[in-house]
This record gives structure tokens, C-alpha cells and sequence, in this order.
């Protein structure tokens, strides 16, 4: 599941609009997981890995679409206030790559991801709609380091708009798998528990 550099389509980018207006749930065992607040989580379970995609539907009634959008693309936000990641940008192959480790807690070996991500923010028959993509993908200046297990299998999408007063209507996807060792059980549970609503801010 890794992109090359570049890759996004203009497909992906109208799909995440289409999911924002019409959640497609049909055709595929998706399950209700939580619904609080006005948000909605659903999850189904991938049958090659054993372990659960997402998808976010709701309405966040105090944040501003733009504004939104703008605080998921900044990195340096989220290092003021997350003490667990290590996350910066690089040029690679004149493609802005995305770096991102996380400290996982004793015994168990820290996880790192490299990705591309792209933001549209795009017209669609007069709603205005920012659109955020992301995939794992592989560069040689940023290789596999000795002690941290790269998530080779992570994409995302964010789709975002105005709910007509001054919140904002999100749909988001979310896959990932951080290999190694730990069971798939386990990986579930801890995104059950609320760890996946995490992704929103990666």
C-alpha cells in the first residue's frame, strides 16, 4: 500500500468530496463503533490483515473549515502538544515528504512512517471543499533505521466543509498497520479505546 511520489489522482480527490456528501456504507460489513457528539466512527475489518479500517462522518460545530484544515497540515502544532512523535518534512526527489515516528511504550519498538500527503481545496458545484490525501510511500533518503518498525501499509483521506453555520461537516478514512509483533487483537482494541481518534491530527 505505498504510493509513489506524485500519485494522487483527481479521482481520490472527488471520492473523499462524494464520501463527504453521501457516506458509502452499502455493500461492505461496516459497523457503527461510536457515536458521540455529533460524531460517527465506523470500522471493517480488512480479511488480509485482520485489523479494522475507519471512517469518521460528523460535524464539528466551533472550528472553521479552513481553519481545520490549515491546523491538520501543521506540523509544528502538533509537536507543541504531542511529546510522543517526531515529525518534520523533507525534499525528496522534489516531492515534500512527510516523516513521523511514534515512541511505542516498553518492550515494544517505536514505529515510524514516511508519506506523502496533498491538500485541494477545491469547488464542487459551489461548496467549497478542502480535501486532504495521505499514503505510505518509500524514498531512499529516508530508509528503514535499526531498532523502529517502519508502517509500510498507512493511507488517509480528509474531506471538510462548512456545515452552513460556523462548524464544520468532516468525513475522514483511516488505515493503518503497524507490523511487527503486535497482535492484531490487541491493535484493535487500543483504536477501540479511543486511539484512533488520534488520526484525526496525523
Amino acid at each position: 500500500m505505498e504510493l509513489a511520489a506524485g500519485s494522487f489522482s483527481e479521482e481520490q480527490f472527488r471520492e473523499a468530496c462524494t464520501e463527504l456528501q453521501q457516506p458509502a456504507l452499502a455493500g461492505a460489513d461496516w459497523q457503527l463503533l461510536v457515536e458521540t457528539s455529533g460524531i460517527s466512527i465506523y470500522r471493517l475489518l480488512d480479511q488480509q490483515t485482520r485489523l479494522y479500517e475507519y471512517k469518521v462522518f460528523g460535524v464539528l460545530e466551533d472550528c472553521s473549515p479552513a481553519l481545520l484544515a490549515d491546523v491538520y497540515m501543521d506540523l509544528n502544532y502538533r509537536k507543541q502538544w504531542d511529546q510522543y512523535v517526531k515529525l518534520y518534512e523533507q525534499e525528496c526527489n522534489g516531492e515534500t515528504v512527510v516523516y513521523w515516528e511514534v515512541k511505542y511504550p516498553f518492550p515494544m519498538s517505536n514505529r515510524d512512517y514516511v508519506y506523502l500527503r496533498q491538500r485541494r481545496d477545491l469547488d464542487v458545484e459551489g461548496r467549497k471543499i478542502h480535501v486532504i490525501l495521505a499514503q505510505s510511500t518509500s524514498v531512499p533518503q529516508l530508509g528503514e533505521r535499526s531498532g523502529v518498525i517502519r508502517v509500510k501499509q498507512y493511507k488517509q483521506s480528509l474531506a471538510i466543509e462548512s456545515d452552513g453555520k460556523k462548524g464544520s461537516k468532516v468525513f475522514m478514512y483511516y488505515f493503518d498497520n503497524p507490523g511487527g509483533q503486535i497482535p492484531s487483537w490487541l491493535i484493535n482494541w487500543a483504536a477501540k479505546g479511543g486511539n484512533c481518534s488520534d488520526s484525526l491530527y496525523h
